[in-house]
């Protein structure tokens, strides 16, 4: 890979759009949406601000069991980059409503050949 290849403007408009979407279904409790945007594989992970979950099994079952009340979150900084076609990270800051902590999500995506998949994802909280 090469420089060139970094953020290729239609790569980034992919990602982007994932992103928000993916967004736009956390905080509005879409878990249809996030269950489809984590890639389906025993190797898929994220680390939450509570909890480990490892595999599409583990990160379903999580979000099917999610009180959907306080999800509501304003971000602060969003940093997504490409590296050549199939793979990007999206790393932000965040402030949920009505709370002083803020906090920080990491996400790494894959292009599958079902779209754009979350294949690490990782929630934590500032002091």
């Amino acid at each position: 890979m090469n420089i060139d290849d970094i953020n290729l403007p239609d790569v980034l408009a992919e990602v982007q759009a994932a992103f928000a979407r993916y967004e736009d279904a956390l905080v509005n409790n879409k878990v249809e949406v996030l269950d489809e945007l984590f890639w389906n594989s025993p190797t898929t992970l994220r680390y939450g601000a509570t909890e480990n979950l490892y595999g599409y099994d583990e990160i379903r079952a999580f979000r099917a069991s999610r009180p959907s009340q306080g999800l509501a979150r304003e971000l602060l900084a969003t940093v997504i980059t490409t590296y050549g076609r199939d793979f990007a990270t999206a790393n932000c800051e965040f402030r949920r409503e009505g709370a002083a902590r803020t906090g920080r999500q990491s996400q790494t995506w894959m292009r599958t050949p079902e779209g754009w998949r979350v294949v690490s994802a990782h929630v934590s909280l500032l002091g």
